[in-house]
């Protein structure tokens, strides 16, 4: 061989700032967010993938920027990371896993693409573009390979066809993402020999069906036989080091099993799973029984279900939440409430079970214990939207209109979408129930973000 690799440059190099590609990960985002039917916008499910994919960040070089992973409901094996840190996996990942390591292996791949730059560097090759039509552009590439209709500002770059074939991630790239996503593994802990073995399940798999199953991976991240043997050599040559799946793992593939489809059937599959002993887990199976007992409106069997979920050892945030779910489906909404006030208490760290109980107190009519605590929460959480989105909610069942905008614009603020935050803060103007100091407030805060979004207008159009 005795060739070296083309110089790829430092991640530094990009052509793009880290605060454009951030914009242009938020616009694709909102897009998402707003108009696409298969997010999964499910907190238990956000915070799992948050803590998984927070491990590998933490253990890479260079991942000095903030993350988001998200969900998105899709049967194909798939993941991909847009620009400026944000990263979503389709839920087929996580049911074609066969372990925990096997997500993390292809999540520590795309957070590479991220912390070396690949997508800035390649968009950073048409900085003649526009803001508009570079996201639109990275969202019909990053995204409409393998789902067209996800990217729904797509339709934009469809004049920018003739380069998006210097925008596809290169084999170096693709190496580059190997190497490094491989070395987080081993640093956060995980089976290094789940990313050999599982690009080879998805090319087995491929070679097996026709060009319409082939994994959507594949069509985004070929898969090489030598990406393969690269990643078994790196494996090989270090000690094995065992993994257990975390009881999450488990329960989220549950969670997304049984809340999808009609309940009848999730509660006969998950049935037939329990009698048939067909599970890694017996507690994540009963708790997906659980789950679509509560869906089909069976609610004594659900809280029967819920002791089996108990008495086969399943503990901890996702297992009182559903108990606290079986509460309100039976309708008592200040059990509800109550359960989830001591759940917090016993997990104080569990963002998902402090949305629960906002909300159960929000929906148990107790509104003033729900912005004490929404309010204590924003304290340690200043950066939050759901926290910002609940506050928003209580605001408007207590009728105070003006405060309701004023939390919906942060809301819009920490998504990226400037406009719709300042739209809401001219209507906190106009409410016509705020003081004089709140009113001042609001003033201050409208100066700084139109000053900001005009800056960013100047910016695109450079």
């Amino acid at each position: 061989m005795g060739q070296s690799l083309p110089d790829l440059g430092s991640s530094g190099d990009a052509g793009l700032s880290p605060q454009l590609e951030r914009r242009i990960g938020e616009s694709i985002m909102r897009d998402i967010r707003f108009r696409e039917p298969s997010y999964v916008d499910d907190a238990e499910i956000a915070d799992y993938l948050a803590n998984l994919g927070g491990r590998l960040t933490q253990a890479q070089v260079g991942a000095r920027q903030d993350f988001e992973f998200f969900a998105i409901r899709d049967h194909t094996i798939n993941a991909f990371a847009l620009p400026g840190g944000f990263i979503g996996v389709h839920t087929g990942l996580l049911s074609a896993s066969e372990s925990e390591s096997e997500v993390a292996s292809v999540l520590a791949h795309e957070v590479a693409h991220v912390t070396q730059r690949h997508i800035a560097r390649m968009l950073g090759q048409q900085q003649q573009m526009q803001l508009p039509v570079l996201a639109a552009l990275a969202a019909a590439i990053l995204l409409g390979r393998s789902r067209p209709d996800l990217a729904s500002g797509a339709a934009a770059a469809a004049s920018a066809g003739a380069i998006q074939t210097q925008l596809s991630y290169s084999r170096d790239f693709e190496r580059e993402a190997d190497r490094i996503g491989f070395q987080s593994l081993e640093s956060a802990g995980f089976d290094v020999h789940a990313m050999g073995s599982f690009f080879e399940k998805m090319q087995r798999g491929s070679r097996i069906g026709d060009d319409g199953t082939v994994p959507g991976y594949l069509r985004t991240h070929p898969i090489t036989t030598e990406r393969i043997a690269d990643a078994q050599n790196r494996a090989a040559s270090l000690p094995y080091k065992q993994h257990p799946d975390s009881p999450e793992f488990q329960l989220v593939r549950a969670k997304l099993r049984a809340e999808y489809g009609d309940p009848r059937d999730t509660v006969q599959f998950f049935q037939s799973a329990v009698r048939e002993r067909r599970f890694a887990s017996e507690a994540a199976a009963r708790y997906g029984l659980t789950v679509a007992y509560v869906r089909a409106k069976r609610t004594k069997e659900a809280e029967a279900e819920l002791a089996r979920v108990r008495a086969a050892g399943g503990g901890g945030p996702m297992i009182e939440s559903l108990a606290a779910r079986v509460k309100f489906a039976q309708g008592d909404r200040a059990g509800a409430a109550k359960l989830l006030g001591e759940s917090h208490a016993r997990y104080p760290n569990s963002r998902p079970l402090l949305y629960a109980h906002a909300d159960a107190l929000h929906e148990a009519g107790q509104h003033e214990a729900a912005m004490k605590l929404l309010g204590e929460s924003l304290r340690v959480h200043p950066r939050d939207p759901r926290l910002y989105a609940l506050q928003a909610k209580t605001y408007a069942a207590l009728g105070k209109r003006t405060s309701q905008h004023q939390a919906q614009a942060e809301v819009y603020v920490l998504q990226g979408s400037l406009p719709a935050a300042i739209e809401q803060l001219q209507l906190a103007r106009t409410s016509g129930d705020g003081d004089f100091y709140q009113l001042s407030v609001i003033d201050a805060r409208l100066k700084d973000l139109r000053a900001q979004h005009a800056q960013e207008m100047k910016d695109a159009k450079r």
